[in-house]
Parts: structure tokens; C-alpha cells; sequence
């Protein structure tokens, strides 16, 4: 039996066919439907007859819609059927016709398999080959791959598709990421997502749901299951996605239906849908999660429904702990997930969840104590969910050379993982190329992780050991208290005849009180400000001159000028302490593990002598700094190598210049 290589490999050959009216990148626009076609024409064969029969009996009388489907599956022995007489070959016996005989075709199958070919798409793709004069050719060529059961088995069939998926996506790579991670980086996540339940799920019978709610064309979902497959083949592993990509939702749900996973029995394993503003799993939960949702995806047409959810629902919605910027909502994909997870009661056979998402290095820092990112990062780490983060390699993603992180949540850590997080540094563990079949660069993608170097990744992450590589950190050393730091406001006071003018122009009543006050005091600056007004308002009480509190600080704004020099400006009281300088205001950010006020004594005191907290206006922060570390010093070279060097190029500079006047 020819291996699921052999029948990429003649799939892809067909693919040639479109050269011309199709670019490359747009080949999986026919491929991938019609290998679907093709897999669906000959898994229903042996049954086509009693379908037609079936369907005959039944056709203008009580059963409709899903009702009739569902009689006609049975008949099929399949979660999907066909009612029309026509079939792959019967096409090719009538070339003429061939688009509109392949429309009904298409039309004869039961509602799940119909939908999976709206959102295909296909009927247009099937008018562009008819005005190509190349459907015929496609339709037969694909008539000669057997895609028989007896063929090619369900597990084979996957992987066909999954071969065809990665080559249409690697050609597609200007716009892959989107709903495309590369091999080597599911096999990575996937391995620490179930680095620690081989005993769970060893126990023969076990059976656990995952979903990747921005699945895509499914990847995740099927490499997740070829890992259940290879290593506890006792255990059943139930996939489920979400997507709001036509073709990639489509593709994902054929994928799910040629391997006849068929244990929530119909063919609704992949949902369509917003999974911000359309939750097609709501109310229910998972074991695992396991989704690469796009590097800063935008929700601003989501936004006022995620933010009235937000606001009122709180915590009993998804996105109580806080919103992120309105610019990358990939936050807003983990608190879906969290929303989703199985509490820990193992003597009701609940063990909790694990999850394993791929971000940029956005979600580790961006916005400050207070903001929503941070107090995203709070919730998360406070409730001790955040097990691990993986830096992988840059250049890894068709679409991006950027650096990514594969986050590890969980609500059930090993004992010894608890109020831990553990940082690991895979950034330098990879190998030139776009893939292990592919040496040569794919868009922006010129690594990929081999084999062994997921392994080692792997065996770093579960020794849990501190070193060059990995780094163990308590929860709070994470966090952060932001301490607002004022200085007080110093103000010099000076009458002139261009400010008093100024003043008089919007207060010209106050004419003979402003006379008082210059003949007082003088047109000598005074540097204590609070000396100052005590005369002026002495004045004005000796004058029985009763000023309003806007008068007296416009007053203070056209008389004053900030002065390093001057005395403090006193608040209130002096027993109140002074007025802040909001040009002067800053920030210290204290770690958690620190005592405030030893630190502010020893940090900023020594510094700024006259500096005070505000701790009315303290906000808790969280940041993963992975730089800072991993960071390696690295010093500077001798001023005679450099000088060596200079002069080493002024020497070639000059060459090269006799050479072109010689």
C-alpha cells in the first residue's frame, strides 16, 4: 500500500493544471476542495445505492432538513451523505456540462458537507476553471487518485491533507500566519502541553477535549492527536476548534470529517464564528487548550461588545480581569480560554486544565501597573496559573521575523511548580532552513527546530532546573508596586507692569487692591511664595477685600514663576505638607519583595532629598522582562584592537582609491 507521500505527491501534480489562470499561492483554492471531494466520493460508494433508494422512498414526504440528513447518514453508515445520482465518474461522461453537473453534485450532499463547500468558496472556483476550459481535466485527473477506505485508511487520509495544507500554506507564506504555525512549533507545544500526563493518560479508556479557539486549518488539532496517538493510543483525545476564516474553517472542519471523528456524532467539531463576539463553546469546558491566535490582531469592531461584557458581566464573563489595547486583543484569546477550564476535583474525575499558546513579546510587558494588559498578567500569575514561558527563535513564522513565546497556564502545576514560573531560553536552539524538507528560506521563516531540538527544549523544560538556559522565579518577583513620587512645587513671585495688566484685564475691579499690593510689596522678587501671599491676604483682609478662589489663582498663575530656588509652596496647612509639581512628578517601580519605605529611603532619598510619596495613587503591576533575565554582558573591546582595525580599513580605503585613478 503507497504511503500518504505517494498521494500528496500525485495530488500536488494536479496542481499544475492551474498554472496560468491561477497563481501558486491560489492553488488550494481548487486542491484542497476537491481532494475533499474526491475522499467523500469514495468513502460514500459502497453505500451510493442504498442512499439513492433511501432517498427516493423519502423525498416530498414528512422529513426534512436535518431530520432527513440524519435518516440518510444511517443509510451511508457515515456522518454525511449524498443523495445525488451523480458521482466522480458519472462527470467526466458529460464534458459539455461538466460545471453545472458538479454544482448539483455538490448540492446532493447532506447540510454539514454543503456548508463546508459555501465556505469553500467553490462554486466560483468552478466557474473560473469552466471560462479556463480546465475543470474537465482537474475533475478527471482527480477521478484517477483512489481515495478508497481500503486505500487509504482514515489515519492516512489525515495526513495527506495535512501534507497538502503545510505545501499550499508554505506558498502562501505572505499571509500563512494567519491561520498557519509551522510543523516543528505545534510538535513543541504539544509535547509541553502533555509533558506531564503520560500517567493520566496511560489509564486505558481515558478520554480529554481539547480546542483551539483560532484554529485555523486545524494543525494544531491534528498534531495534537497524532501525539495521542503515537505515544497512548489507549486514550482518546476529542478535538474542537473555532474559526472566523472562511477557507481555514472550512478546511479544518473537511479535515475533522474525512478522519471521521465522530464522537460528538455530527461532524460539529469545527464551528465557524467570532470567537470573541460568537462563543460556539460556550458553558462548556476543556483538559486542554492549545491555539497560536494572530500577532496583533485588531478588535475594534468587537469593541463595544467585549467592553460591555466586560463591564457588566466582570469576572462572570470571559474578560473580567481587564481589557488590552484596543490594537492586540491576543490577551482577550487567553481569558477565553480560562473561562473554558475544568476545576481541579479529581474524586469527580475533573483534573483541571492545561494550556499552551504562542505570543509575540507583546502580552510580556506592554502596559504599565493598572492597565489591562497588566492586570491580565496579575490575575493569571496571582491565581499561580502561569507555569512557564519558552522563547523560541526569531525568523521561525512564514510571515514574520519577529520573536515569539509559547506560554504554558494551568490550574493543576506539579507540587513542585507551585508559586513558581519558570523562564526558558530557547532563542538560540535552531537550525538554518524554513523546514527539515526545506533548507531554503519560506518568507520571513529561515529556522526551524529539528527533532532533537525539540527534545532538548523539552527535557529543559521538565528537569525544572535552574542555569544558563532556564530560570525558576517566584510568582512576585514578577510584580510590582508603581509609587507616584512628587517633589514640592518652589514659585518666586514678582509683580510687573506687563503682568499686572494681564491680571486687570480679566479682574479690572480689583484695580485698586492690585495698587495696594505693588506698593506693598514692591517689584523685588520674593522666594517664599508662602510669605508672600500671607501679606497680600493681610492686605486684603486690612481692606475688607473679600476675592473669590478664582481670582486668587489667577493671581497666583500671572504673579509666579517656578523657581528651583524658592521655598516649598505649603498645602492648606503647613501641618498638610506641600504642594506637588506635576512637571516634577515620577514613578519608581518597587519590586513586591521589597519593603517600600526601605526602599524609597534607600533609592530615592539619597537622590532627591525633598521627594515624598503619594501612596494614595499606588497601583500593582506585573511584566516579564525576558531580556533583562537572560541577559549577558558583554565587554567592550580594547581601544587598540578597534584602533587597529580602523586602520587596517583606511589602509584597503586608499588601495582602492589608487586602484580606480591608476
Amino acid at each position: 500500500m503507497a504511503d500518504h507521500g505517494y498521494f500528496a505527491n500525485l495530488i500536488w501534480q494536479i496542481a499544475d493544471l492551474l498554472r496560468g489562470p491561477y497563481r501558486p499561492p491560489q492553488y488550494e483554492r481548487v486542491m484542497l476542495p476537491m481532494t475533499v471531494l474526491r475522499r467523500f466520493d469514495c468513502v460514500l460508494a459502497p453505500t451510493k445505492e442504498e442512499v439513492l433508494a433511501s432517498y427516493e422512498r423519502r423525498k416530498g414526504g414528512k422529513l426534512k432538513g436535518d431530520a432527513l440528513d440524519r435518516t440518510l447518514d444511517r443509510a451511508a453508515g457515515q456522518r454525511f451523505h449524498n443523495h445525488s445520482p451523480l458521482d466522480i465518474e458519472k462527470l467526466k461522461g458529460d464534458p459539455d456540462h461538466i460545471a453545472q453537473h458538479l454544482v448539483s453534485y455538490i448540492q446532493g450532499f447532506s447540510g454539514n458537507v454543503r456548508r463546508i463547500f459555501e465556505y469553500f468558496e467553490f462554486e466560483a472556483e468552478i466557474e473560473k476553471m469552466r471560462e479556463a476550459n480546465i475543470l474537465y481535466l482537474v475533475v478527471s485527473r482527480f477521478r484517477d487518485v483512489d481515495l478508497h477506505p481500503r486505500q487509504v485508511p482514515n489515519e492516512q487520509m489525515g495526513l495527506i491533507f495535512e501534507n497538502l495544507i503545510r505545501r499550499f500554506n508554505e506558498l502562501a507564506n505572505e499571509t500563512a500566519g494567519d491561520h498557519f504555525t509551522p510543523r516543528e512549533v505545534i510538535r513543541l507545544m504539544v509535547n509541553l502541553l502533555f509533558i506531564h500526563d503520560d500517567e493520566l493518560l496511560a489509564i486505558p479508556g481515558t478520554v480529554r477535549k481539547l480546542l483551539d479557539p483560532a484554529c485555523g486549518t486545524g494543525g494544531m488539532l491534528a498534531e495534537a492527536q497524532n501525539y495521542l496517538r503515537d505515544h497512548h493510543r489507549d486514550a482518546s483525545l476529542y478535538v474542537y476548534g473555532q474559526d472566523y476564516n472562511k477557507r481555514a474553517f472550512a478546511t479544518a472542519a473537511s479535515d475533522m470529517l474525512m478522519k471521521e471523528v465522530s464522537h460528538n456524532g455530527g461532524g460539529n467539531t469545527v464551528r465557524f464564528g467570532d470567537s470573541f463576539t460568537d462563543d460556539r463553546f460556550e458553558g462548556e469546558t476543556f483538559d486542554y487548550f492549545l491555539t497560536n491566535p494572530p500577532f496583533g490582531v485588531d478588535w475594534k469592531k468587537q469593541r463595544s461588545e467585549i467592553k460591555r461584557e466586560h463591564e457588566k458581566r466582570g469576572f462572570a464573563g470571559r474578560f473580567g480581569a481587564g481589557l488590552p489595547r484596543v490594537n492586540d486583543g491576543s490577551l482577550l484569546f487567553l481569558q477565553h480560554m480560562l473561562d473554558k477550564f475544568e476545576p481541579v476535583r479529581p474524586k469527580e474525575h475533573q483534573h483541571g486544565s492545561r494550556l499552551a499558546i504562542v505570543f509575540s513579546g507583546s502580552p510580556l510587558f506592554t502596559g504599565g501597573a493598572g492597565s489591562g494588559e497588566s492586570n491580565i498578567r496579575r490575575w493569571i500569575i496571582e491565581n499561580d496559573w502561569l507555569e512557564a514561558i519558552v522563547a523560541l527563535p526569531e525568523q521561525m513564522f512564514y510571515n514574520t521575523g519577529i520573536g515569539t513565546y509559547v506560554w504554558i497556564v494551568t490550574n493543576r502545576k506539579e507540587k513542585r511548580r507551585k508559586g513558581k514560573i519558570q523562564l526558558v531560553d530557547a532563542r538560540e536552539t535552531w537550525t538554518p532552513g524554513g523546514s527539515e524538507q526545506s533548507k531554503r528560506s519560506l518568507g520571513a521563516k529561515r529556522r526551524h527546530i529539528s527533532g532533537g531540538q525539540i527534545e532538548e527544549i523539552v527535557r529543559l523544560y521538565g528537569r525544572f532546573k535552574g542555569g544558563e538556559r532556564s530560570k525558576r522565579f517566584d510568582n512576585e518577583d514578577f510584580g510590582f508596586t508603581r509609587v507616584t513620587v512628587e517633589r514640592p512645587l518652589r514659585l518666586r513671585y514678582r509683580m510687573t507692569t506687563d503682568d499686572k495688566a494681564r491680571f486687570l484685564d480679566a479682574y479690572p475691579e480689583r484695580l485698586d487692591d492690585v495698587q495696594a499690593i505693588d506698593e506693598a510689596l514692591g517689584r523685588t522678587p520674593l522666594l517664599d511664595w508662602n510669605a508672600a501671599w500671607e501679606r497680600i491676604a493681610a492686605l486684603l483682609d486690612e481692606r475688607k477685600s473679600r476675592w473669590k478662589k478664582a481670582e486668587q489663582k489667577l493671581f497666583r498663575d500671572v504673579f509666579t514663576e517656578k523657581d528651583p530656588e524658592a521655598e516649598p509652596v505649603v498645602k492648606g496647612g503647613r501641618e498638610e505638607g506641600y504642594e506637588p509639581d506635576t512637571n516634577l512628578r515620577d514613578f519608581e517601580n518597587i519590586p513586591l519583595a521589597d519593603d517600600i519605605d526601605t526602599y524609597f529611603e534607600r533609592e530615592v532619598l539619597p537622590h532627591v532629598p525633598d521627594a515624598w510619596m503619594d501612596r494614595g495613587k499606588d497601583k500593582v503591576g506585573y511584566e516579564i522582562n525576558f531580556n533583562r533575565h537572560f541577559y549577558k554582558y558583554t565587554p567592550p573591546r580594547a581601544l587598540e584592537e578597534i584602533d587597529r582595525d580602523l586602520k587596517k580599513a583606511e589602509e584597503e580605503i586608499v588601495k582602492l582609491l589608487r586602484e580606480m585613478t591608476a
